[in-house]
């Protein structure tokens, strides 16, 4: 059975380049990056080439960027930073439809004793620019939101929102985790102060990541121990995973332009789906999406079976976020776009990458119709 991967928003397959460019530095280059003699100078200045690469990715200095384990880690740094750096500060802005992760750590913020404001979207799941403006006040801290969401593939105007944030004296936090690689990301233009990424959503290895901390923010580190990364994060480099993270960052830059190609694929797909599957609803069609993100309900069936029943057939797809896999009610973020029960528990996220085929597209789009049909079936006879 041929393997049909479009779950690319929950992770990608580490770049051939990527893995040969961390091959030496798992082997014969496996000095401590911190040590003063020439292994360690070799690794050191890996890691610094590899900030060069994650720089250019992410639009700012090599200087403002702090290597992770991966997004989670990031946003942890960021929101317990900032919660210690402006203890006059305790009021937290965010988005309805932000990452688990981010969830997360609003409910660790309103523990602490700190309060936070959710700012809705419209049934398209589109930012309401207006309600952010008024949720932010004197005493907000951070204003947090992603470039865009990881279930409908939706854009946020994070320019936009960056400046309202300023405008009163927050800090702005971007979570650009599902962005990289698909659209280009400008740290800089956006007005970001902080921004967090994770390598494995770009084809760069798991368990690494980054925090784009803007020049001038001081944050505790999350990781206390040396001084490495500048003293903002302890423990000795991870130096095979950050030259890995930086080959992919790199080559997700370089190849930018191909996400014309995907985008024209999963246009197609939703055209195969929408003229042959009565009942659908493309979520977030109305709005600016990523483009190989997909997020599609089918009234009448449950998206779980779906999936399954594509899984037994070899085609890899999520029913949203991986991270909330088992949850059988509706995600959050279908809530908060307010989509009918109906769709919404029908709802299937198809996401594209490099490695798509229109021959793949194409036979997803064949075998969905009668999937479809036998799991309505099956549903009005039970």
């Amino acid at each position: 059975m041929d393997l049909i991967y479009l779950d690319h928003n929950a992770t990608t397959a580490l770049d051939p380049e990527a893995f040969e460019a961390m091959r030496p530095w798992f082997t014969e280059r496996f000095g401590n990056a911190s040590a003063a003699y020439t292994l360690g100078h070799l690794s050191d200045g890996a890691v610094v080439a590899a900030r060069e690469q994650a720089a250019a990715l992410v639009g700012c200095t090599p200087a403002e960027i702090v290597f992770t384990s991966g997004g989670t880690e990031s946003l942890n740094h960021a929101f317990r930073g900032v919660w210690e750096a402006f203890p006059t500060k305790r009021h937290l802005v965010t988005t309805a439809v932000e990452h688990p992760a981010v969830r997360a750590l609003v409910g660790w913020w309103k523990a602490q004793g700190g309060e936070a404001t959710d700012v809705g979207v419209d049934g398209e799941g589109r930012l309401d620019l207006a309600a952010l403006e008024a949720a932010v006040r004197p005493d907000t801290a951070l204003v947090a939101a992603m470039a865009a969401n990881n279930e409908s593939g939706v854009l946020f105007p994070v320019a936009d929102a960056a400046r309202l944030a300023k405008a009163k004296g927050a800090l702005f936090l971007v979570d650009a985790t599902q962005a990289a690689g698909k659209i280009p990301i400008e740290a800089a233009a956006w007005g970001a102060d902080l921004l967090s990424l994770s390598a494995h959503k770009f084809h760069g290895p798991k368990g690494t990541g980054l925090l784009m901390i803007r020049r001038g923010v001081r944050l505790k580190p999350l990781m206390l121990g040396g001084s490495q990364e500048r003293g903002r994060r302890g423990g000795t480099e991870n130096v095979p995973g950050i030259v890995g993270l930086g080959k992919a960052a790199e080559l997700a830059r370089l190849g930018l332009p191909d996400m014309d190609r995907v985008r024209g694929l999963r246009d197609h797909l939703e055209a195969r789906i929408v003229a042959d599957i009565p009942d659908v609803r493309i979520h977030g069609a109305g709005s600016e999406r990523l483009p190989n993100t997909s997020l599609v309900g089918f009234a009448g069936v449950e998206g779980e079976g779906l999936q399954l029943k594509l899984a037994e057939r070899g085609v890899c797809v999520s029913t949203g976020s991986a991270c909330s896999t088992g949850m059988r009610e509706p995600s959050h973020v279908l809530r908060a776009m307010q989509v009918p029960d109906t769709y919404a528990r029908g709802t299937i996220r198809f996401s594209l990458g490099h490695g798509t085929t229109a021959d793949q597209v194409d036979r997803v789009a064949a075998l969905l119709p009668g999937l479809v049909a036998e799991l309505r079936m099956t549903r009005s006879l039970s």
